[in-house]
């Protein structure tokens, strides 16, 4: 089996639990939440994806032959040493692809693993962080991990039902508006008065946007 990659690149994870560790960042091509091929997303399930998985034209990406070739590329970005291999696999919905192959790969080249899915498909417990972001409009199927992470305001989410979950996190991110400053400030709020009246859930920001990271 073939991989496609929109990109692959060397960050801090800017997200969650992990936020601030070193990472190679995997994101796959397509999204099983969104049925168009150009970049245009008015049918989207999710209308505020901040996301370009479109395509394989990203720093790092490409088609990718066999699992061992995609772990020799993931080795190469993280550079000199094996102390702490960190690689979080994204999308787009990264499980319309990542199988076991990829998985023994990547553990055989000292990774461990992190995935960040939507949730609608089941993912492998094989994987060594299982984070989870229902989305709202969507069959949440995979409801157990690591880490689940709302983004927020989702109107439409049954978080009452989540927090039923098997979940060892559960964390509540704002919802990015882009440019829109106003929004922004408006959704952090909102987060915000979340958590204080339910302490079950913690804050996540995007602290990479924060930093200026990709």
């Amino acid at each position: 089996m073939s991989y496609a990659v929109k990109e692959m690149f060397l960050t801090l994870q800017g997200e969650g639990v992990h936020s601030g560790r070193r990472a190679v960042f995997t994101r796959f091509t397509g999204c099983n939440l969104w049925s168009g091929l150009e970049r245009d997303r008015s049918d989207a399930v999710c209308q505020f994806c901040d996301t370009d998985f479109v395509g394989m034209d990203g720093d790092g990406g490409g088609r990718f032959d066999d699992a061992a070739a995609l772990a020799a590329a993931v080795t190469d970005v993280w550079g000199e040493g094996d102390d702490a291999r960190f690689i979080v696999l994204t999308g787009g919905e990264p499980m319309l692809q990542v199988d076991e192959a990829v998985i023994d790969a990547l553990h055989a080249a000292q990774f461990e693993i992190a995935i960040e899915s939507n949730g609608t498909l089941p993912v492998p417990r094989s994987i060594d962080w299982i984070c989870i972001s229902p989305k709202a409009g969507s069959e949440t199927v995979q409801r157990s991990g690591d880490e689940l992470k709302l983004v927020w305001p989702q109107p439409d989410s049954d978080w009452q039902a989540m927090q039923d979950w098997d979940f060892a996190n559960y964390l509540l991110q704002p919802m990015d508006a882009r440019l829109d400053e106003e929004a922004n400030a408006a959704n952090l709020q909102e987060a915000i008065a979340f958590v204080q009246a339910h302490p079950k859930w913690r804050l996540s920001l995007q602290t990479h946007k924060i930093l200026g990271l990709a």
